[in-house]
């Protein structure tokens, strides 16, 4: 008894636990006796259910003595299991379970004590690094480099990427990066995108405000080589504002001062040099115009401005000969 008048129990030595399993032993062999006794009364009728707890008794006996213990404690690690999975904590224990792992690397000798990574223009130590996972719990020996790579090549801003463990401490990161190429406007939204029509960023950055702006469905994919043929006609090229896709077939140019030129959807090339001519020789971008368009290959029609219709047809009225009195 202890002192609250309790019954106290003994830890069992391991003379008792031994004992105990006798015990559990005899009584199955005990039971397995009876079960043979009782089996063997009954074939006479053909009843055969009764051999099945003399197999679970035969299979029982065969098991070593420990393994009771054996599997208590993998289901207690199954059940452990089981409740990390349930409550959602996979992550976190795998997280745990890595930083760990990491920790005793570090500890012997296998930290990340210097960081080389090549090829980043656009892109920060700590971004090119983020975007691999490493951080300051990583250690070299278990950094997985291909895992890490994967990552890196996954992200729009880099095309390609090399990364070297060099022990014990240094990792060396070698980026191609891609280059911003152009602006590209799409359902009231601005992305900055590369020559192939990779969405790089999804916003604007005051540095990137200075490059060619394309709009519409299609554009981004189509910018790259529109873009080229616009930069062999110059002056066309210093006043456009944005190049427009119309309807994924076309595109139509919106000049700085809102004049917008349209483009025919074939031979783009001769439109635009016509057009480059019409400005050098009648200084056509500096009239009173808000539209040209060069769709038809065999005309040029010019919208004209509000203000410029009405003086025009002003123009026309003064023109006009007076009637003469007794005319009808």
């Amino acid at each position: 008894m202890d002192g609250g008048g309790r019954l106290a129990r003994s830890p069992r030595s391991p003379r008792q636990q031994v004992d105990l399993m006798d015990a559990v032993l005899g009584a199955a062999a005990g039971l397995r006796a009876r079960l043979r006794r009782r089996s063997s009364s009954v074939k006479s009728r053909g009843d055969v259910r009764d051999e099945h707890p003399l197999r679970l008794i035969a299979f029982i006996e065969r098991l070593p003595r420990r393994a009771g213990l054996m599997a208590t404690l993998l289901l207690l690690a199954a059940s452990a299991g089981l409740g990390i999975v349930k409550g959602g904590h996979l992550d976190d224990f795998l997280i745990s379970l890595s930083d760990t792992r990491n920790a005793l690397a570090n500890s012997a000798g296998f930290r990340i004590t210097s960081v080389a990574i090549n090829g980043r223009k656009q892109l920060s130590q700590d971004e090119v690094l983020a975007i691999g996972g490493v951080n300051g719990r990583s250690s070299l020996l278990f950094l997985d480099a291909a895992a890490v790579r994967e990552k890196l090549r996954a992200d729009a801003w880099i095309s390609d990427a090399t990364v070297l463990k060099l022990y014990p401490g240094q990792l060396r990161i070698d980026i191609t990066e891609r280059a911003p190429f152009a602006l590209w406007q799409h359902d009231g939204h601005l992305f900055v995108i590369s020559e192939d029509g990779a969405v790089l960023q999804n916003y604007v950055p005051d540095r990137f405000v200075k490059l060619p702006l394309v709009v519409g469905k299609g554009a981004a994919t189509h910018a790259k080589d529109f873009l080229a043929l616009l930069a062999r006609y110059p002056q066309v090229n210093a006043v456009t504002r944005a190049a427009i896709f119309v309807g994924e077939r076309r595109w139509s140019l919106l000049f700085n001062d809102g004049l917008e030129v349209r483009l025919p959807k074939n031979d783009v090339s001769n439109a635009l040099a016509s057009l480059s001519k019409l400005d050098k020789d009648e200084q056509l971008f500096s009239k009173d115009i808000v539209a040209i368009d060069l769709r038809l290959p065999d005309r040029l029609i010019v919208q004209l401005s509000d203000d410029a219709a009405k003086a025009r047809e002003d123009a026309l009225k003064k023109k006009e000969p007076k009637k003469k009195v007794g005319d009808a």
